[in-house]
């Protein structure tokens, strides 16, 4: 190695992004910080994290899960997480799921569902805003007589999709899956609305849209609610 590489090797520093200025700069990203007695401990969130952290434990003092984004496995982890905190903390109270949520994820999805379904609690589900694909699915998985919406939620049920490709015998193992994932779930909607199977495959072929009292015709939800008064459990409200 010339003398001119050696030189430049030894002045060589990692390089990282320092978020708040935009500039790069030498040091590299701290995560945690040794203390003054030895043990290392994480570095504390910023305040905005805190804030939706607190939020969330104060809804869970009210036994309040909140699915309120696209579900994935994050998410799905999250609430599965919270179900079992809260059947371990009271196992005959209701759990109340709140969902405005365009769906996302059906492997998810599911996880949620069968957590809803192991813990030995009611789950009461509430549908606010929107409560389509996946979203629809866990709105009327709630526990019978104890599904809810507001009155200009909008519910919307559809056929799962995804994308295929790889070669011929990809594609074939693939769509399989699709035709079994799609079969289960419409039998899942059929046993929990009260509808036939062929009606619900019927429906769901396209996206079909239902407003709040449709939805309630359907058998997606049991009643339609406009105050927290009218919700006949103490965790609805604090």
């Amino acid at each position: 190695m010339s003398g001119r590489r050696r030189a430049l090797r030894s002045q060589a520093k990692p390089i990282d992004y320092d978020a708040s200025e935009g500039d790069a700069v030498t040091s590299p990203p701290t995560f945690y910080q040794p203390t003054a007695s030895g043990p290392e401990s994480m570095s504390q969130p910023t305040g905005s994290f805190r804030l939706e952290d607190q939020l969330y434990q104060r809804l869970l003092r009210e036994r309040i899960i909140v699915l309120g984004t696209q579900v994935n496995d994050e998410i799905a982890n999250r609430i599965c997480a919270e179900l079992l905190l809260l059947a371990a903390d009271d196992s005959e109270r209701d759990i109340w799921l709140y969902i405005n949520s365009p769906g996302g994820s059906v492997t998810a999805g599911m996880a949620i569902y069968d957590m809803m379904e192991y813990v030995p609690n009611d789950v009461c589900t509430v549908a606010m805003g929107l409560a389509a694909s996946m979203g629809q699915f866990l709105l009327c998985a709630g526990a019978r007589g104890k599904r809810y919406a507001l009155p200009h939620a909008r519910i919307m049920m559809h056929q799962p999709s995804g994308g295929i490709g790889g070669t011929a015998a990809d594609i074939a193992i693939q769509a399989e899956q699709m035709l079994y994932v799609k079969k289960t779930l419409a039998e899942r909607i059929a046993f929990h609305t009260g509808q036939d199977l062929a009606q619900i495959e019927a429906d769901s072929d396209r996206d079909r849209w239902f407003t709040a009292e449709e939805a309630k015709d359907y058998g997606f939800i049991d009643n339609v609610v406009r105050s927290a008064r009218q919700v006949p459990s103490e965790g609805a409200v604090s």
